[in-house]
């Protein structure tokens, strides 16, 4: 599966936006041959597994009227959603965090070779960053929702994006009642509503808004 995917549904990128699609295929081959960042039996999947599906979080932002100046990438790997998301998004900065160093070097090293200027590669664990704030926390299930949150509370002035499979409802019952949120802060789209690849079917983006006083 080849870059055309993402064209199909967002035909509105530009000739510089494609331009740097279409690399990511070669890149990721290039990268993964040297660091394990995505399996590889998936990188003939990668468009669709790692790419739309990082990109369906720009759908929802744009759908929702969102206006993101500063989103973090908690837990990156490798650079999803991050990466697609920057590419996307040129007027939003991104900062793509990771606390293992070889997988943040595969961020520093395709973001430079795409010449993405609103992204900065970080290496660090996410309760380690202080003094820092950003619109959004986003991330693809590095772990339980009220694990993470605890992590990336500080971080966020607006909410938490969160791209997750399977069936969710427990664990979204879990954090509301650890983490001292409401159930009317959270809210669950299905990424099916976006792309119509059986891959999505059990997709989900979990929305967790700070309440507004």
């Amino acid at each position: 599966m080849n870059e055309d995917i993402i064209f199909r549904y967002f035909p509105e990128m530009d000739g510089r936006q494609r331009e740097r699609m279409a690399m990511l295929g070669p890149l990721y081959s290039e990268w993964n041959s040297r660091i394990n960042v995505i399996s590889r039996k998936d990188m003939d999947n990668l468009y669709i597994h790692h790419v739309l599906h990082s990109l369906a979080l720009v759908r929802f932002i744009k759908s929702s009227g969102l206006r993101p100046e500063s989103i973090f990438d908690a837990g990156t790997g490798g650079g999803f959603p991050g990466i697609p998301m920057a590419i996307a998004m040129p007027e939003c900065r991104f900062t793509l965090c990771d606390s293992i160093a070889k997988k943040i070097r595969v961020v520093s090293e395709v973001s430079s070779a795409l010449g993405l200027d609103n992204v900065t590669p970080v290496c660090s664990r996410t309760e380690a960053i202080k003094d820092r704030k950003y619109d959004y926390v986003v991330s693809r299930a590095v772990t339980e929702l009220s694990k993470f949150i605890p992590l990336t509370r500080h971080l966020y002035t607006e909410g938490i994006l969160y791209l997750k499979g399977g069936d969710i409802q427990q664990e979204i019952e879990e954090c509301v009642k650890r983490c001292r949120i409401t159930p009317e802060q959270v809210s669950v789209h299905s990424i099916s509503d976006f792309f119509e690849e059986e891959f999505f079917e059990s997709k989900k983006i979990i929305c967790i808004f700070r309440q507004k006083h």
